[in-house]
């Protein structure tokens, strides 16, 4: 049985993602590599239906042998379902408020204000920092709303505003008090797909996003409706049927939706435990993402720890865009995806983040643009996430799709490298 590595190693390149700390480049995702960088390889692709999954790992095996224990964040799911993790409209903060003494009166005051639509207060009871991605959902309050960018929310930490986009624009009413995940279990856990993802990192703009959610949800009534009557003359697409929601999540949820995103990522999800047993096997960090055949995205952790964690939910997420409208492009390759990953995050840099706490980058260049969470907190100092996106134009998200015609892999469960 060939490898991974072997169909690896001939595309690998190193990457121009240096590890310079206060330089306009990006470090490697993962803080226990040494010296000057950590270039990836990109192994052999998972298919499934109109999506190509190309893990991740380090080029230097040693390097991805010296992190591969538990990374001391919680995610938002775990921490909502603990109940360690509290989200709430803004005019609710002020009981979330922990009393310090007279002192503290001053910050409750910060929180004696009526409910906003961008801005959600969030507060972690863990003893563990709590790790938040752009575009993981949270449901709820009078509406629906994502996490706008990757933050980490130390321990015990003391409430903060959130910053959010929301994703149900026709609601301004008050379901709950409090907000949960958008998942009823962990096996249907996600979160929005990356056309949504992309409108609200890059985009930053509420408009954006609710134009994003509009154009999925319509794609979601067309794969929920049922097939045409025997003999029908329609085209493909012209049928659709309401799901009577602007909810970009109850629309997830909705039954023959939610039937229709597992059966694009069931050669994945199927054999889930194995196909992660491998991953770890390899020490794998990430995925790259190829829809239709064209590399849109990828999602880099710090070890393969925090990848298992967020599969289901970026899976999912992943498989949903395959569901949705676009133009098809021959298969991608290995080379295609290393190049991905290769090509230089340059151009510009946007900083920002807490002192003593994280920094979180956006570093443009032509045609992608780059996002890397770093932990500043003690015993940390790496970086903990990195998302690099493919931008793209009105033009490929209003083109129609096709089925592509050559498949790549059709594992009944993946097996690293193996040609079925």
């Amino acid at each position: 049985m060939k490898t991974w590595g072997r169909f690896g190693v001939a595309a690998a390149l190193l990457i121009t993602l240096v590890a310079v700390h206060r330089s306009k480049t990006v470090k490697a995702a993962g803080g226990p590599l040494k010296g000057e960088g950590a270039p990836y390889r990109v192994l052999a692709p998972i298919e499934s239906g109109n999506l190509l999954l190309f893990p991740v790992v380090r080029a230097d095996d040693r390097a991805g042998k010296e992190f591969t224990g538990e990374t001391p964040f919680i995610t938002l799911d775990e921490g909502l379902k603990s109940g360690e993790v509290e989200v709430t409209e803004a005019g609710h903060a002020r009981g979330l408020v922990r009393p310090r003494g007279p002192a503290s009166q001053p910050a409750q005051d910060n929180y004696d204000r009526g409910d906003e639509v961008n801005t959600l207060v969030l507060v972690n009871h863990s003893k563990h920092p709590l790790l938040l991605l752009a575009g993981e959902i949270v449901t709820g309050g009078k509406q629906d709303r994502i996490v706008a960018k990757d933050r980490i929310v130390p321990a015990n930490a003391d409430p903060i505003d959130l910053g959010v986009f929301c994703i149900e624009p026709g609601r301004w009413t008050e379901s709950s008090s409090t907000f949960g995940a958008a998942g009823k279990t962990a096996a249907k856990s996600f979160m929005v797909q990356p056309e949504v993802r992309e409108r609200a990192m890059v985009d930053q703009d509420q408009q954006r996003v609710w134009d994003s959610v509009h154009g999925a949800i319509s794609q979601m009534e067309v794969e929920a409706a049922p097939p045409p009557a025997s003999g029908g003359s329609a085209p493909a697409g012209s049928y659709h049927r309401s799901l009577g929601t602007s909810s970009y999540a109850k629309a997830m949820q909705d039954s023959d939706v939610s039937q229709k995103v597992d059966e694009a990522a069931a050669p994945v999800m199927n054999a889930r435990e194995r196909v992660l047993a491998q991953l770890r096997d390899e020490h794998a960090v990430g995925l790259v993402v190829a829809v239709r055949g064209e590399i849109i995205w990828a999602d880099l952790f710090t070890n393969t720890d925090l990848l298992s964690r967020y599969w289901t939910k970026l899976v999912r997420s992943y498989a949903a865009e395959s569901l949705t409208e676009g133009e098809d492009h021959a298969a991608a390759t290995l080379a295609d995806a290393q190049r991905f990953l290769d090509a230089p995050a340059g151009g510009t840099e946007n900083s920002e983040g807490e002192v003593g706490i994280y920094r979180y980058r956006e570093l443009k260049s032509s045609g992608t643009e780059t996002f890397v969470l770093e932990s500043l907190l003690p015993g940390t100092g790496y970086d903990v996430h990195l998302s690099k996106m493919k931008l793209r134009g009105e033009e490929s998200r209003n083109a129609r799709p096709h089925p592509i015609s050559q498949p790549i892999f059709r594992p009944d469960f993946y097996r690293p490298g193996t040609i079925q």
